[in-house]
């Protein structure tokens, strides 16, 4: 493609956050900023000015301490960002609510809220209260099981206004995924709801709930929230137990809205004092407890929310996710910016697929984040948003979750809305954040991500640890950055961080991604480095199979491994049908052709199989490694993770895969 799909326009990219902080930067440096990728290179050459510069223009509140603001810069892991800073997550979140409104919330099509920002900050100084009557103190652990509510929010601020350690699950984990979760890190209070609706049924969480305290002895307090009407009866059936041991339950009025309480108050720590505990989707085991700091997290969520989303006072930002998914913690510290965050619990496609867009049009989003997968199955239902709903607030939509297709550019621009900015972006859980992503001042090419976080210096290596300038390598980070994860939780030597992220290349973050850079300076992301297809010795993206599939309107979704056979690795792929259609020989040999076609016939699955579902995490990723491991006679060893393991089912022993 000879032009972009979209370009700010000198206008727009003067008025965006990233334009004037180029412009301050510059001011700073002594010498002006030219573009983005000036920007950029000075971000990594000097990552100490680029983080102090970053706190002072967004007037982070704490004591930012004295210089230097990063020690041991040749280490990584082991370099150390504001070593002498004092700060609280929660009071710089809060800093800056928007008036009026701070929270939106629609749970399907059965309950609409609103809280303002004077409500909000009640309730953060109500559940602090409650904190601290429970013993909690900085460092210690509360657990939620929350819908993506207000009063998850409410919760995880004062948490961390108190310098305690928050962690979350959604109410769709089964209790061996709690337990394998919150029983590594040991809570000492659990706030969780009644129950959820998803898909317009109501699912009752008493019987887990039970289950789930009675095996985790840390958990003192247990704070039932009130969403399916449920509360009192779940309070009184936990409490037959909890209070012969000494513990106990109570509803959220109860514990915390009875409490006296106006204004929370801010415990400053060091600014890598742990704020979250996040975990690893635990496909492959028991999920990692990935240990992130309240600086390092705020500063990149700033980076982020305001330089490369460009978030402004009075925004409405929405993001699709739960309380199982890093992109919800992203989503919280947008408040920081001033915007007003739209809260959605539920299924995106109930009461019908417009659901989404008729909150966006009625709360006058301007930031809507979804994933890839949203965008597909929105493209394969027909709907039109952009000819059925007022989206004339919205200004950007973010994807991530999986790479997103050319094919889902085309349609985000035909059918959504044309002068919009798509930012295609990708990181992931071990960060709490992207290393490529979205930059609001650069034009948006088709198929690509546009480029390198600021402040990381990201790049893609080939088998010997050699910068790849084109070509498909394994993605990586050479300096270290602020959001770096401070340790894995009950790993005291580090071995095990050190081993996930720095075993490959020594003294570089290794992601675990297969990409490659374009000709743009953005990015192509081919999925993951471990589900790479290697047939004939030669490396295959999962995603660019995946990318030709999609265009075929019969195939909903679909699953690529590699199966060893004959002394080599063939391409199995799964597909789902549309319902009412059967994988016929006409149909095969059509997505063969598309694959030939619009890849190459390396990529040629060697089998073509139909399945009925196919398993996918709790944050809505397919599972290839599970898949494979199944298909391989292997068993997986963590089917907790997974949002629905039967489906593995449908991959034992087929009978296809045995000629």
């Amino acid at each position: 493609m000879s032009q972009p799909l979209w370009a700010s326009g000198d206008a727009r990219r003067a008025a965006t956050n990233m334009a004037k902080f180029m412009d301050w930067a510059g001011s700073r440096l002594g010498r002006p900023l030219e573009d983005y990728r000036d920007l950029h290179a000075a971000s990594v050459e000097d990552p100490e000015w680029f983080w102090s510069s970053l706190w002072d223009y967004s007037g982070v509140v704490g004591e930012k301490g004295s210089a230097p603001y990063l020690v041991d810069a040749d280490k990584i892991p082991g370099a150390r960002f504001f070593p002498n800073a004092r700060l609280n997550f929660a009071e710089n979140v809060l800093q800056r609510l928007p008036e009026g409104q701070a929270l939106v919330f629609w749970g399907e099509d059965k309950v609409k809220r609103r809280m303002s920002g004077a409500e909000l900050k009640r309730q953060v100084a109500q559940v602090q209260a409650m904190l601290r009557e429970a013993g909690v103190t900085a460092g210690d652990r509360v657990a939620a099981i929350l819908p993506n509510m207000p009063e998850s929010i409410a919760s995880v601020l004062g948490t961390a206004a108190e310098g305690a350690v928050w962690s979350s699950c959604s109410p769709d984990f089964g209790v061996q995924g709690v337990l394998d979760r919150f029983g590594q890190i040991e809570p000492k209070v659990l706030i969780a709801c009644d129950g959820y609706y998803y898909n317009g049924k109501t699912i009752e969480l008493s019987d887990r709930l039970a289950q789930i305290t009675a095996r985790l002895p840390s958990v003192q307090k247990v704070v039932i929230v009130p969403y399916i009407g449920q509360a009192e009866g779940t309070v009184q059936g936990l409490n037959m137990s909890l209070i012969r041991q000494g513990r106990l339950a109570q509803t959220w009025a109860d514990a915390v809205l009875s409490r006296d309480a106006d204004a929370p108050t801010f415990t400053r720590l060091p600014f890598a004092h742990p704020l979250y505990i996040l975990f690893s989707s635990g496909t492959t085991g028991v999920p990692k407890c990935i240990v992130h700091s309240a600086g390092g997290t705020l500063l990149k969520h700033i980076s982020e929310h305001v330089l490369h989303t460009d978030i402004k006072p009075g925004d409405r930002v929405f993001y699709f996710t739960t309380l199982g998914w890093m992109m919800w913690n992203w989503l919280v510290t947008a408040l920081g910016s001033g915007a007003t965050l739209l809260l959605y619990d539920g299924s995106p496609f109930y009461p019908s697929g417009r659901i989404l867009w008729d909150y966006a049009a009625e709360e006058g989003c301007t930031h809507f984040g979804t994933s890839a997968k949203y965008i597909d199955a929105l493209k394969k239902s027909g709907l039109e948003p952009r000819t059925s709903h007022d989206l004339s607030a919205l200004r950007a939509i973010m994807s991530t979750g999986s790479p997103l297709a050319p094919e889902s550019f085309d349609y985000v621009y035909e059918h959504i809305k044309p002068d919009v900015h798509l930012a295609s972006i990708s990181g992931g859980t071990d960060i709490v954040g992207c290393f490529v992503l979205g930059i609001p001042t650069e034009p948006v090419w088709r198929g690509e991500i546009q480029g390198p976080a600021l402040g990381l210096a990201v790049d893609v290596f080939d088998e010997n640890g050699q910068s790849m300038p084109s070509g498909k390598g394994e993605l990586v980070c050479k300096n270290p950055f602020p959001s770096m994860p401070i340790r894995f939780w009950n790993d005291p030597d580090g071995q095990k961080y050190t081993s996930a992220y720095f075993s490959r290349f020594a003294n570089v973050w290794h992601h675990g991604d297969f990409a490659e850079w374009t000709p743009h300076g953005g990015m192509i992301i081919h999925g993951r480095s471990d589900a790479t297809l290697n047939p004939g010795g030669v490396r295959i993206g999962t995603a660019e199979i995946y990318r030709q599939v999609e265009m075929l309107p019969e195939v909903q979704e679909s699953i690529v491994v590699g199966q060893d056979w004959e002394g080599d690795v063939r391409v199995v792929l799964f597909v789902v049908l549309k319902p009412g259609l059967t994988l016929d020989s006409a149909l095969i040999d059509r997505i063969k052709s598309q694959i030939r076609t619009g890849a190459s016939p390396r990529h040629v699955p060697a089998k073509i199989i139909q399945v009925a579902d196919i398993p996918r995490t709790k944050s809505g990723k397919i599972t290839e490694l599970a898949v494979r491991d199944i298909i391989h006679g292997r068993e997986v060893k963590n089917k907790e993770a997974l949002a629905n393991p039967e489906a593995l089912e449908l991959f034992r022993n087929l009978p296809e895969l045995q000629t």
